[in-house]
C-alpha cells in the first residue's frame, strides 16, 4: 500500500524541501474529446508544475478507445518506459483515469523505480499539498482512501511468494488474508472520516443557517481554478485571502461581509475552483464546502478572460455546477483579468457575452460595475416600505441601515420616518411600524 500512498499523500511535505521530481506525460487523442490535447496536455503539465514535479517529456497516441490492458497500446507502453529511462524520470502521468488492472500493467511495463499515476492521483496530490483547514484536509482524505480502496488489489503478493516460493498454492494464505485485513483498514478509515465529515457538515450548516436567518444577500464566487476568485474577494472586501498564480492554491471557503454603496451588507464566499476531468470522489468529498454554492442566492461565475480555452473552462464548471444541483441558481459570468486583453479581443468578447460583467482584480477595473450589478440583484426582490420606528426602538433603525436599502430618512416628533427597500426574508420585522398613510 506505501507505492500508492507515497504518490497521493506527498503533499504533507512542502515541495521546495524535495528535489522537484522529473516527470512524462502521456495524452490520449480520442474523437469527440470536449477538449484539444494539446490544451488538455498544457493544463497536466502546469498541474504537474503545483505538484512539485517537471516535465521531462511528452509522448501522445491517438485511439478510438482506451486499450482495456494499458490504456495506450502495447508498443506505446514500451515507448513511455523507454522515454522514463531515458530522462531518468520519477514518474510516469497519464492526462486521464486508469483503471486500477491498468495502473498495475503499466507498472510492469515501465519498472517498480518509476511511479506511474494518472490525472486523478495528481490532483489529489495538489489538494493533499493545499489543503489547510481541519475540514478540507480530512475531505482530501477522503477522496485519497476512496481512490486507493480499488488498487490494493495484488499489492501483498510478494508476501504469499515469499512464503512458499512460489508455484501450486503460493497464490493463497497469508497474501490475501493480508489483503482483506488492508481493505477492512481502509474501508474501516473510509467510514470514519465520513463520521468527522458529517459532524463538521453539521456545524457549518448551523454557520449557514444563522447567515440565511440574517436575511443577508449571499454572493458565491465559482469558476475554473486560478481564474482569479481569491484575487476577486480581496478586492471586493480586502480579505487578504491567499491567491497565487497556481492550480488550486486555495480550496477552503472562505466567506466575508461587504458593504453596497447603498449601506447594506451582504456576504461573498470563494470556493473550491474546478476543473475539467475533476474526480467524482472530489465533488462528493467536498459536498459541504460546495453547499455554499447551492445555498446563494447569486453565483458570480468568474472566468479568466485571458485564456485561450475559457469556453471549456465554462462549460467544465457548468458541468460541475450541474453534479451539485446548482445549474438552475441565479448567476452572472463575470470575466476576470481583462487588463490582458488587448482592445480588439476585449471588444470581441464583449460583443459575444453582452450579460456578462468584466472586470480586473489586479486593477480594479469594471469593479463599480460588477458592485453595481450585485446591487441591482440584491434589490430586485426587496418590498418597498415607508415606516415610522418610535424613538425607542433605535436597534431597528440601526438594523434597517445595516440590512436594508435607505431611501430616505426623516426625524419627526413620532419617531424616525424611514423609505427604505427591505429584503422579504425580514420585510416582517418593518410591517408593524409601516406609516398610517401607506397601510
Amino acid at each position: 500500500m506505501s507505492e500508492i500512498e507515497s504518490v497521493i499523500t506527498r503533499g504533507a511535505i512542502p515541495v521546495s524541501e524535495e528535489r522537484r521530481e522529473k516527470a512524462v506525460l502521456v495524452g490520449v487523442d480520442r474523437p469527440g474529446a470536449s477538449w484539444p490535447l494539446a490544451s488538455s496536455l498544457a493544463e497536466l503539465e502546469r498541474l504537474v508544475d503545483t505538484a512539485g514535479a517537471d516535465v521531462a517529456a511528452v509522448t501522445t497516441q491517438k485511439l478510438d478507445a482506451p486499450n482495456p490492458r494499458t490504456f495506450v497500446g502495447s508498443g506505446k507502453a514500451e515507448e513511455v518506459a523507454e522515454l522514463a529511462r531515458a530522462h531518468a524520470a520519477d514518474l510516469v502521468v497519464f492526462d486521464d483515469e486508469l483503471t486500477p488492472s491498468q495502473q498495475s500493467n503499466l507498472e510492469k511495463v515501465v519498472g517498480k523505480e518509476v511511479k506511474v499515476i494518472d490525472r486523478t492521483a495528481l490532483i489529489l496530490d495538489i489538494f493533499a499539498l493545499h489543503a489547510t483547514s481541519k475540514e478540507g484536509r480530512l475531505q482530501v482524505r477522503l477522496a485519497q482512501n476512496e481512490y486507493l480502496l480499488p488498487r490494493l488489489r495484488g499489492m501483498w503478493a510478494h508476501l504469499a511468494s515469499n512464503r512458499m516460493g512460489g508455484g501450486v498454492g503460493s497464490r493463497f494464505g497469508e497474501g490475501e488474508s493480508q489483503l482483506e485485513v488492508d481493505r477492512r483498514m481502509v474501508r474501516k478509515r473510509i467510514t470514519s472520516i465520513k463520521r468527522e465529515l458529517k459532524h463538521l457538515a453539521e456545524v457549518r450548516a448551523i454557520q449557514r443557517e444563522s447567515r440565511y436567518e440574517s436575511g443577508m444577500f449571499k454572493v458565491a464566487l465559482a469558476g475554473y481554478t486560478n481564474a482569479g476568485k481569491s484575487s476577486l474577494l480581496n478586492r471586493l472586501t480586502n480579505a487578504d485571502v491567499l491567491a497565487y498564480d497556481k492550480l488550486f492554491a486555495t480550496l477552503d471557503s472562505t466567506t466575508r461581509k461587504f458593504e453596497l454603496p447603498e449601506g447594506r451588507e451582504i456576504t461573498v464566499t470563494d470556493t473550491v475552483g474546478f476543473i475539467q476531468k475533476l474526480p467524482t470522489t472530489l465533488i462528493e468529498a467536498f459536498k459541504s464546502t460546495l453547499d455554499e454554492i447551492t445555498g446563494a442566492d447569486l453565483v458570480l461565475h468568474v472566468v479568466d478572460a485571458s485564456s485561450d480555452e475559457y469556453e471549456a473552462q465554462i462549460a467544465a464548471v457548468e458541468d460541475v455546477l450541474g453534479e451539485i444541483e446548482a445549474q438552475d441558481l441565479l448567476r452572472v459570468l463575470v470575466f476576470n483579468k481583462c487588463d490582458l486583453l488587448d482592445k480588439e479581443h476585449f471588444d470581441a468578447l464583449k460583443a459575444r457575452h453582452p450579460q456578462a460583467q468584466f472586470v480586473s482584480a489586479a486593477t480594479g477595473e469594471g469593479i463599480s460595475e460588477l458592485v453595481g450589478h450585485i446591487a441591482r440583484v440584491a434589490s430586485a426582490q426587496d418590498e418597498h416600505l415607508a415606516i415610522v420606528i418610535p424613538y425607542n426602538r433605535g436597534d431597528l433603525v440601526s438594523f434597517a441601515h445595516e440590512r436594508c436599502h435607505i431611501l430616505s430618512e426623516k426625524h419627526e416628533e413620532d419617531g424616525t420616518h424611514l423609505v427604505m427597500l427591505a429584503a422579504p426574508s425580514f420585510a416582517g420585522l418593518f410591517r408593524p411600524y409601516v406609516a398610517e398613510k401607506d397601510r
